[in-house]
């Protein structure tokens, strides 16, 4: 493992070189490592409970050095709310608005996505969501709106598919919450490793999605009974009934905390 200690050595005397990575610049890679000595210190003592030497120590840099990489316990903390909420509801706006996927498709890749950042940053997102109320205010309202901004999108799918006939008249507010949920406990439970890697896990939290709110294939017969037809009729009605009472055509859109 590359060590702070030889990236502080190096910018001194240039005696010591850190491995060659592509791609991974020195600042980058240091950078992280502070970022990932953070959320631990932050995990165990609590964000009031860590202070910037802590973190320094547990690097290997001096405080002073530090300050060339963060000024303030807040500043990792804006780093690890653009990367786990505000990052992915960028990645998950722009898989909604692909074109060459029908909503199907979309929910898949949502969820397969939003799974795979919880398998691979499953410390920075236990940290927020074990410091939450501990957060100063501003980070606080920017983690919210990341984590509003998440549901929207999932939620917006779901929407769609509805409309498009081929998810069931669910809610879809509730719908989202569910799945997200369901795709946020892997940050607590999984434990990825070369023998149990995450895309497997990833494509079966979607299929289990997908499953939720899809309409089943061969269940309704190509001639209903009257009965089966006013069942299929009052599951339409409920959902308009949803539509009507959420008011002014903003149906989707999430109006208090996620």
């Amino acid at each position: 493992m590359v060590t702070a200690e030889s990236y502080e050595a190096k910018g001194r005397s240039g005696e010591a070189s850190a491995p060659r990575r592509s791609g991974a610049p020195r600042r980058k890679l240091l950078m992280s490592e502070i970022i990932e000595q953070a959320m631990r210190l932050f995990a165990q003592r609590g964000y009031d409970g860590t202070t910037l030497q802590d973190i320094a120590d547990a690097v290997g840099l001096s405080r002073p050095n530090l300050y060339n990489y963060v000024k303030s316990k807040e500043d990792l903390l804006v780093a690890m709310v653009e990367a786990t909420t505000q990052s992915a509801a960028d990645s998950l706006r722009e898989i909604r608005r692909r074109t060459d996927l029908d909503s199907t498709g979309k929910l898949r890749l949502l969820v397969r996505t939003l799974v795979l950042r919880r398998a691979e940053q499953p410390a920075q997102f236990r940290t927020l969501d074990r410091s939450d109320q501990a957060l100063p205010p501003k980070i606080a309202e920017k983690h919210l709106r990341g984590r509003r901004a998440v549901l929207k999108e999932v939620t917006a799918v779901i929407e769609e598919g509805i409309k498009a006939g081929r998810f069931r008249p669910v809610d879809a507010r509730v719908t989202a919450l569910s799945i997200i949920g369901m795709c946020n406990w892997v940050a607590w439970w999984f434990h990825p490793s070369p023998s149990h890697p995450a895309e497997p896990v990833a494509e079966q939290i979607a299929e289990n999605a997908v499953a939720m709110v899809a309409r089943e294939v061969g269940r309704t017969p190509e001639a209903p009974t009257p009965l089966g037809a006013v069942a299929l009729l009052q599951q339409d009605l409920d959902y308009l009934t949803r539509l009507l009472t959420t008011g002014n055509g903003e149906e989707g859109i999430p109006r208090d905390e996620v």
